[in-house]
Order: structure tokens, then sequence, then C-alpha cells
């Protein structure tokens, strides 16, 4: 008889990337926290990747890792199937993140009359008909709330990218690499604000280039040098040093030669449409970190990493409620003040519900009331009479 197939074996989790999905988590939160005077020290300040990049790029080897292998065995069908069942759960998450907040500002608004609705939803005030629409439609993203809309249109091209790769190995890197052309040379964006014609802010045609270089990594479709080459790590570095005097601010400020370098060098719309300094400043960073901590790999999960894995592995959630505390905790700041002792307490709160909310979300995973029913505690005691242990008829005839 012959022998059934081997089931394909599963790909061990790599710890770095949950570390690096926490730690961005903590970043994107201290960025979006109004007026926070940390803000001025996150990685983004000191060259010309942000968060956003690195957010960007593990969701690329995330969405391989977890969609992927369901083309690969299942299909297209069933794959294009998966990844529209995953854009119908992030669009809901970001309409329901988008109304949350709404009824946050609102609350806040009628608690403390700190009028947040006016300051951070003005269209709703003044046109809430096309305010509403473009919620929906995502056509209008109010600010900050425009990671979870491109991550949907880069998702709905996994399939055009798993179809072009059964038809030639080559055409995913084709299509990524026009579409981002497109970008620069044709203006290719969509409608993200009904009042002033505006694109989106953050671009899914440009965003997409560093998605699927993730992705297409993760997928072993793009090789990857070997980590630790001496010549490269060098080469990386001298990137980063030229980089930072033309971001850090602390330098921009006080040497205007730097300020018109940069202005030189980098358009206006640098983030939005994904300068490709901004991929190259990242892959160069990534590439000496990784380089760096690979000695250190299979610690990663310890002390500080086993929590910064403990956000990464519930990411979403943790984003949702890192938006949500942002809020919350500026208009603490708005009421209690901004010295550094309260906006340090106040950094470090966001850090800890996030990591709560992590905690929370992965209990509520494992499903703890799905598993074998416990017997209650009553009947699981040992009868306390001293005959207990006597045979049935014996304690009957006594």
């Amino acid at each position: 008889m012959a022998a059934l197939p081997a089931t394909p074996a599963k790909r061990p989790r790599d710890e770095r990337l949950d570390v690096f999905r926490g730690l961005t988590m903590l970043i994107i939160f201290v960025a979006h926290l109004p007026e926070n005077s940390w803000n001025a020290w996150i990685p983004a300040r000191f060259g010309f990747s942000s968060g956003a990049e690195l957010f960007v790029f593990c969701s690329g080897i995330a969405s391989a890792l977890a969609f992927g292998g369901v083309f690969v065995r299942r299909g297209l069908a069933l794959g294009t199937a998966r990844i529209a069942y995953r854009i119908w759960q992030v669009y809901w998450a970001q309409i329901s993140l988008v109304l949350a907040l709404i009824a946050v500002a609102a609350g806040l608004d009628h608690v403390f009359g700190l009028g947040k609705v006016a300051e951070q939803f003005p269209p709703l005030l003044t046109d809430p008909a096309s305010a509403l629409l473009g919620i929906a439609t995502l056509t209008w993203q109010p600010d900050y709330l425009d990671i979870l809309p491109m991550y949907l249109v880069i998702l709905a091209l996994i399939p055009v990218m798993m179809l072009g790769r059964r038809l030639h190995p080559a055409l995913p890197f084709l299509v990524a690499a026009l579409l981002y052309v497109a970008v620069w040379t044709r203006g290719l964006n969509l409608p993200g604000n009904p009042w002033n014609g505006a694109g989106w802010f953050l671009n899914p045609f440009a965003w997409q280039f560093i998605f699927f270089i993730g992705f297409f990594i993760s997928m072993k479709w793009l090789p990857v040098p070997r980590l630790g080459d001496r010549r490269l790590m060098l080469a990386a570095a001298l990137f980063l040093l030229v980089s930072l005097p033309l971001s850090f601010w602390g330098i921009l400020e006080h040497w205007p030669l730097a300020q018109a370098a940069r202005d030189l060098l980098i358009p206006v719309n640098e983030k939005t449409d994904l300068h490709i300094l901004r991929v190259l400043h990242f892959l160069a960073l990534a590439y000496l970190v990784l380089s760096l901590i690979e000695p250190w790999r299979d610690r990663l999960d310890r002390g500080a990493g086993h929590l910064l894995i403990l956000i990464g592995r519930q990411s979403l959630a943790a984003f949702l409620a890192s938006a949500v505390l942002a809020r919350l905790l500026g208009a603490v700041a708005d009421l209690a003040g901004r010295s550094e002792p309260i906006v340090a307490l106040l950094n470090l709160t966001g850090f800890a519900l996030i990591l709560a909310t992590a905690i929370l979300v992965s209990w509520f995973k494992r499903a703890p009331w799905a598993g074998p029913e416990r017997k209650p505690v009553a009947e699981r005691q040992e009868d306390p009479t001293p005959d207990a242990t006597l045979p049935t008829r014996v304690r009957e005839a006594s």
C-alpha cells in the first residue's frame, strides 16, 4: 500500500517578526499621542524612514505567512476568498475605529467641553452627509486614520501577484515596480478628501512597494543577502550616517545647509508617495539591525522582548487600542498639562494598556471555554464520612 504524502511541515514562527511588530505598535502610539515630546526621539527623527515602513514591511511578511500557503495549497480561488474575508474584517475594524473615536471626542466634549469633534472631525459639523459617506467609502480618512485603508488596498493586490506568479515568475516584481513608477510619473492615487481633491495620505500604490518586498522575501521569491556580511554592514551604516544630518531636527534647526540639502533631495510628498530614499534607508537599517541581533536571536523571547512579542502577535488589536488610547490620553494631557513627568506617565500608561489589550485578546483567541468541561468542585471532593471507603453492603448493614 502506497504511503500517504506527508503533510507539509508548518513553518516555525520567527520571533523577530513579532518583536518588531510589537515595537512598531509602541512607536505608532508615541507618534499619535498629540503634542507628545517623546515623538521627537522616535526612529523617524534619525533617518528618512519611520515606523510606518516597519509596520508595512512586517505586514507583508505576515501576510505571506498567513495567506501565501492558502494560495499554494488550495488554489487561486480559495486564496482569493481568504483575502476577501480578511479585507471584510479589516474594513469593519476601520469603520468601528473611526466611529469609536468620534464617540470618544463627543464624550469628551460633553463632559469637559474640549471641542474635540470640531478639532478632529470638522467635516462632521460642516458637511455631515459627505463626511459620513466618505467614512463608509474610505474617500475621507480623518487624520491618523489612514493606515488600515492603505492595508485594505494592498491586500486586494495579493491575488494579482499570486496570479502573476503563475503566469511568469517575474510578473509580480514587474507589477509592483510599475505601480510604484506610475505613482511618481502619473500621480496615481485614490481620492482621499471630497472637499479639496487630495489623494490618500498613505498612497497604497506607492506603499505596496515595501509591503511586497517583505511579501516576496517571505514567499522565498526574492533572495536576501547573508546577514553579518561586513562589507554590506559597513555600506548600510554609512548610508544611515549620511541620512542622519538630513533628518534629525536638532541638526536641521541649527544648520541651514542641511535643511537646504534635504529640501533639494526630498519632495513634500515624500511620505505620501514613499520616496525611494525612505525605502533604501529602511532596507539598510533592517539589514544592519538584523545582522547585529543575529547572535542573540534565540534570546529575543526574554524580558522586554517577550512583552513585545505578546503585542506583536496581536498587532491589529494593539493598533486599534493604541489609536483610541492616544486620543484619550491626549485629552488627559489637555486637562493635566504636558510637563515631562506627566508626558512620561501617559506614555508608559499607554504602553501598559496596549500590552494588557494584547494579553486579553490572546486569552480570548485561545477560547478557554471550548475545552473539556470541568466537573463541579463538589463532585470532585471525596466523601468526608468515616466509612466512605467501606463496601456499599457493609454501610447499609450498619
